[in-house]
């Protein structure tokens, strides 16, 4: 019986790399189409940008301009994985104490805490900027 397995495994993949076979000029790149979207691009570097407009971005950038830095996605994803230790508080700029606390009540109260966490940060996900920062045990804003 292993025979005959290992025969129609050995003819099916013989199969699929023969219908694999491409050639190789399919693969082949022309440089003169290379070279005419190269000439139809237009430059979009930083230098092209006016200074003064950059000058008034940054005299205007508040601290929740700063604090808005934080991701949505990488908090969310600390939380699911790591969320018994604290780690996405810690992400968030909490202080040392807050999770450190989450490692000491065996991942905030049982995993309580950080499912409340999570469910925060869900529904909040466009503005983290209450949440960064914030020394409390359940994350809520800071008022």
């Amino acid at each position: 019986m292993k025979k005959v397995f290992l025969s129609l495994l050995l003819i099916v993949a013989s199969i699929g790399v023969y219908a694999a076979d491409v050639s190789a000029e399919s693969y082949l790149i022309d440089d003169q189409k290379v070279e005419q979207l190269l000439a139809q691009s237009e430059d979009v570097s930083l230098a092209i940008v006016d200074n003064s407009v950059l000058q008034n971005q940054s005299m205007m950038a508040a601290p929740t301009q700063i604090k808005a830095a934080k991701e949505f996605v990488p908090a969310l994803l600390l939380n699911l994985f790591l969320g018994y230790l604290g780690i996405h508080r810690f992400y968030l700029g909490t202080k040392t104490l807050t999770w450190v606390g989450y490692a000491l009540t065996c991942g905030g109260i049982f995993g309580v805490v950080p499912l409340v966490d999570l469910i925060v940060l869900i529904i909040n996900n466009d503005n983290l900027a209450p949440y960064i920062d914030n020394p409390k045990f359940f994350m809520r804003a800071n008022q």
